[in-house]
């Protein structure tokens, strides 16, 4: 491909500081490697990327080759957004669990713990947490990423997670801002759209960012969301009045601000990529995540020549992608300096996390068992259950990879037990249920039932028929408790189902 300037040229090199790319494969490719080493600063990691956790620590060392200090990057929420365990379900419930037991040394020991772990794997940049305030139950998007609705519960967790996960020597990247909770449109999709006024955001989306500053999170990641209140014009990320006038100056953030996926329908269907970086990077952000669909070589380059060629034209003051580059690298400098901060599990060690701070292994499962609540007294199961996990399509950011519900969990307590997937598509999932299940318990797993109504009418005629099914809900609770036993457990991580196992039974 015809490039713009030589590879070695100052402006060049910045433009490749403020990519945080994406590539296929369990190794990197020459092509990243090759950039590396000229000047791209970032990379960024996903499901695709992961196998093991001893593959992973192999495929980050294989970069840091080329340049020690680059920022290796990854799409780490725990609970149902996962990477490091993408295929097995995560050992971490999500924001939602945590909230639920609000309990913020809790929170903050699940955190240090995660970045322990991604630590160990060379991973020194996390895009978590999530900071959105879900006051909007029917949030297509965020939902459980969220630790709840209570702005004051969110920014007190927000800070702890961020203080446990950088104890570890791992960056906090604290998102979606301004916030993405109060949305009914999926940002991977379409444009969402806040119409709120300003004394509402201020009140409510603004004060879990406010704690992630004074909680000193390294990296902030804007939202691809319209708030007129704001900008009338332009979505957040690519918005001077949002990320330069509110977060820069009036909220006093001197950290790196990074875009959510510039592939996202949210710009590039309305801006296309390349002109929406340079009007990103123009309107105050440091750095591009190039997420899922777009990895490979001649994405990064053409963002990178799109960058160099708005300098050379004066639509993007070099001063400006000057500091965008030089924020990069100040936190690639501080991670690189932060590394070695990690300790080995040990004894369970659930208050205080300051660095050197010993956290139990098992710290997930526990909060995974203190999240869940349970209503009914119905007996425990003892032998063989049918489980039918009422499935919706999965939103891009959880992903389809990635397992999750409660029939592995409860096989391993009851071999025999069986469990079938049922779809919005899946005629009569009700009757198909019955037959199926014989004169087996029927453990009925939802998932956001209040948002799916086939699901809601699935569970209802399988009460009507079996009054003694159990009624697992793994997403956002909002219905009313039914069945011989309702638990709650606020997530679909692995540990979430493994809780919820051991109250159907009884261990």
């Amino acid at each position: 491909m015809t490039t713009l300037v030589s590879t070695t040229d100052t402006v060049t090199r910045d433009a490749l500081a403020v990519l945080q790319p994406g590539f296929t494969g369990t190794t990197a490719p020459d092509w990243l490697l090759r950039r590396v080493g000229e000047g791209l600063a970032s990379v960024g990691l996903f499901g695709r990327n992961v196998r093991t956790p001893e593959q992973l620590a192999a495929l980050t060392a294989q970069i840091r080759a080329e340049r020690d200090d680059v920022l290796i990057a990854i799409d780490e929420e725990s609970g149902d957004v996962t990477r490091l365990e993408v295929r097995q379900g995560s050992s971490f419930p999500g924001n939602l669990a945590l909230g639920s037991v609000d309990d913020v040394d809790l929170t903050r020991a699940v955190a240090q713990e995660l970045g322990r772990r991604l630590a160990e794997c060379g991973v020194n940049f996390d895009w978590a947490p999530t900071a959105d305030v879900n006051s909007d139950p029917g949030n297509p998007v965020i939902g459980v990423r969220s630790f709840g609705a209570d702005t004051q519960l969110v920014a007190r967790h927000t800070a702890a997670y961020i203080e446990g996960l950088q104890a570890s020597g791992v960056a906090a990247c604290t998102k979606h801002f301004p916030g993405h909770g109060d949305t009914a449109v999926d940002s991977h999709h379409a444009m969402p759209r806040i119409d709120v006024d300003l004394e509402t955001l201020h009140a409510r989306e603004l004060v879990p960012f406010r704690a992630a500053i004074a909680a000193g999170s390294k990296a902030m990641m804007s939202a691809h969301i319209l708030l007129p209140a704001l900008d009338p014009d332009r979505p957040a990320t690519l918005s001077p009045q949002i990320l330069t006038g509110l977060l820069r100056e009036e909220l006093g953030y001197q950290g790196l601000i990074v875009t959510d996926a510039v592939e996202m329908q949210a710009i590039s269907s309305t801006y296309g990529i390349e002109h929406g970086s340079v009007l990103a990077i123009a309107a105050g952000a440091d750095a591009l995540c190039v997420g899922g669909g777009l990895e490979d070589e001649g994405t990064v380059l053409r963002l990178r020549d799109a960058l160099v060629a708005a300098v050379r034209s004066g639509e993007l003051p070099e001063e400006r992608l000057a500091d965008a580059a030089a924020r990069v690298r100040a936190l690639a400098s501080w991670a690189q300096g932060a590394r070695g901060a990690v300790t080995g599990p040990g004894a369970a060690v659930q208050e205080g996390t300051a660095p050197g701070t010993v956290i139990s292994s098992d710290i997930g499962l526990v909060a995974a068992r203190r999240a869940v609540t349970v209503t009914g007294t119905a007996d425990r199961l003892t032998g063989p259950a049918y489980v039918a996990a009422f499935t919706p399509v999965p939103n891009i950011a959880v992903g389809d990879e990635t397992p999750w519900g409660v029939a592995a969990e409860l096989t391993a307590l009851l071999p025999g037990t069986e469990g079938v997937m049922y779809g919005s598509d899946t005629e009569a999932p009700a009757a198909e249920v019955l037959r199926a299940a014989g004169d087996r318990r029927i453990v009925a797993v939802v998932r956001d039932a209040h948002r799916h109504s086939w699901m809601t009418d699935a569970v209802d005629a399988l009460l009507a028929e079996r009054p003694d099914t159990v009624v697992v809900e793994m997403g956002v609770p909002q219905s009313e408790p039914r069945g011989a036993l309702y638990i709650v457990t606020h997530g679909a991580a692995r540990v979430c189902g493994r809780a919820a196992a051991e109250v159907i039974t009884g261990v």
